[in-house]
């Protein structure tokens, strides 16, 4: 009701009809038109349900494989399908044909001992003919006196030669050859192998790490010994490296 007591004026109240020969007007509509149907334009419209969330807790599989179905046989996975795989190793890896007996890793040793001396043989022909060369005598008061006679030319290119091949064969055959493959020239002319608990080469670095711990082994020359009554025919080097020269049943040695 109004403040003067009238009753509120009703909807048709106060409302002109339009001039004779006019339409009637729309009645007023509150919602925009079409505003039940979907608009063609937006893509949210047409869009179907979401897909359902990813199962956090199910077992992942391969990369690239989907899981089998439980209970089914596990297929075997290629590494080279797997981008995280490490790289696959090469290196050979030999059969067991028993641990290399004593003298027999004294033979490899004297065969290597003498290609080490061919390789290093022009200096010694250098020290040769140094000393054929050279006169000691005594003097009265005891002191003794060396002269030299001759060019010091050759017999000092003939060492510097030796020192260089000498130092090249002991890299090559005991780092590099003994490190790749199992085998210097000694060893593989008498068929046995340097190898680690893997039946596998150690490489070139722990060969010469190798060789520096038969320091160890030359103490009183006990180590060299100990193969002689040790089960697994260890030097001491052989023990703290965890190597071992074993009888091959590869008769040549593969690179890697």
């Amino acid at each position: 009701m109004s403040q003067d007591g009238a009753p509120p004026p009703g909807p048709d109240e106060g409302h002109q009809p339009p001039p004779a020969g006019q339409p009637e007007p729309p009645a007023y509509n509150p919602y925009p038109d079409s505003w039940d149907t979907a608009p063609t334009g937006n893509p949210a419209f047409h869009a179907g349900p979401p897909p359902p969330p990813d199962n956090p807790y199910a077992r992942p599989g391969a990369y690239g494989v989907q899981p089998p179905a439980y209970g089914a046989q596990q297929p075997p996975i290629d590494p080279a399908a797997n981008p995280y795989a490490g790289p696959v190793s090469t290196r050979p890896s030999f059969g067991f044909g028993g641990y290399a007996s004593w003298l027999t890793r004294v033979a490899a040793f004297v065969i290597d001992y003498v290609c080490g001396v061919l390789a290093a043989a022009p200096a010694l022909i250098g020290y040769l003919i140094l000393l054929s060369n050279t006169t000691t005598t005594t003097n009265p008061d005891g002191t003794t006196t060396s002269d030299y006679s001759g060019s010091l030319a050759a017999p000092v290119i003939l060492i510097l030669i030796g020192s260089v091949t000498g130092i090249a064969f002991f890299v090559w055959n005991i780092c590099i050859r003994q490190g790749r493959t199992g085998a210097s020239v000694g060893k593989s002319v008498l068929a046995v192998r340097l190898v680690n608990s893997d039946l596998r080469p150690i490489g070139p670095g722990w060969s010469f790490l190798r060789y520096l711990l038969h320091i160890v082994d030359g103490i009183c020359y006990i180590g060299y010994l100990w193969p002689i009554w040790d089960s697994r025919k260890q030097t001491f080097a052989d023990k703290i490296m965890s190597t071992f020269v074993i009888q091959a049943t590869t008769q040549e040695p593969r690179p890697f």
